[in-house]
């Protein structure tokens, strides 16, 4: 097992609570080393909220392909029936797909493609692979929530990622508005640890990616972090990206419209932060949801 100091410990101790930031947000403060696409005022609006919104970075028709295909995962009973598809856990309604960029050369391309992970190395400082991949779907009237989180707190207890040094990005594949359950996001909480409670079950993952229940804020750190920072929820239109710090805390609601919401997720790691043993003392979670041994550099 790993011998790794956990500077992040969580689920060990049965009160919650918030601990400082200890890692950089930007590596490369001032993109010298790791030029992109952000602007300076861009990359600074990310250090200080932990998230940036590109609009119109995708087309209409790029999109249409990425939809043809994420149908074409629907139409196939055996993709349906496999450990990568995720299911509502109160229907047989598809929640997530996970490994998209692995199984999928259309996801593939946009995971790589020069508009994301440009931004991602620009974000990170270094080259980064896919650490994890999946397609989010909230269908009309009945797609469920994601619980407010930090996605970091389980990647590293859960996967073994070191340090605050991934970023996320979510792809609109259809509009997200203020009806059909957006993402929502707490300005600043980035800069804050939340700890929590909960000894982590054994493959927890089958129970937590259908309805997180283990490694959610408790409400008054959730309260805090929300009366400095606020909450919003970007109005992404179709063909828009919204870049996220790892520990961005972040939900999403239900979707009561009668429009479905479909985003593409792409999670990038710095190359320099490779994952190592969970810091939970368990086994990893399976390959499609963390990547271990398929480290395959964006550049």
């Amino acid at each position: 097992m790993s011998t790794i100091v956990d500077d992040y410990p969580s689920r060990i101790d049965t009160s919650a609570g918030l601990m400082p930031r200890l890692d950089p947000v930007l590596h490369d403060p001032r993109g010298t080393d790791t030029p992109g696409p952000l602007t300076p005022e861009q990359l600074a609006s990310f250090e200080r909220d932990g998230f940036v919104v590109l609009d119109g970075a995708f087309s209409d028709g790029e999109m249409d392909a990425c939809m043809r295909e994420l149908e074409a995962f629907g139409r196939d009973p055996a993709r349906r029936a496999r450990p990568e598809t995720i299911v509502e856990p109160e229907s047989d309604s598809v929640r997530s797909v996970f490994a998209v960029h692995r199984d999928s050369e259309v996801f593939s391309d946009l995971a790589t493609d020069p508009r994301i992970a440009d931004v991602a190395r620009q974000i990170l400082g270094s080259d980064a692979y896919v650490h994890q991949s999946r397609v989010n779907l909230k269908p009309a009237m009945t797609g469920k929530e994601f619980f407010w989180h930090s996605d970091f707190e389980t990647w590293h207890v859960e996967d073994g990622m070191p340090r605050m040094r991934a970023v996320s990005a979510s792809v609109a594949m259809t509009d997200n508005t203020e009806f059909n359950g957006p993402l929502m996001l707490v300005p600043g909480s980035h800069k804050w640890y939340v700890t929590t409670v909960g000894e982590t079950p054994e493959r927890h993952y089958e129970t937590s990616l259908r309805r997180q229940e283990i490694g959610v804020p408790d409400e008054e750190s959730l309260r805090r972090l929300v009366d400095e920072g606020g909450i919003v929820a970007p109005k992404a239109q179709r063909g828009a990206v919204i870049f996220f710090d790892c520990n961005t805390m972040h939900a999403s609601g239900v979707n009561l419209s009668p429009y479905p919401r479909s985003n593409a997720f792409f999670v990038f790691n710095s190359v320099e932060n490779l994952v190592v043993d969970p810091f939970s003392g368990q086994e990893p979670r399976p390959e499609h949801i963390a990547s271990r041994q398929r480290i395959e550099p964006l550049g």
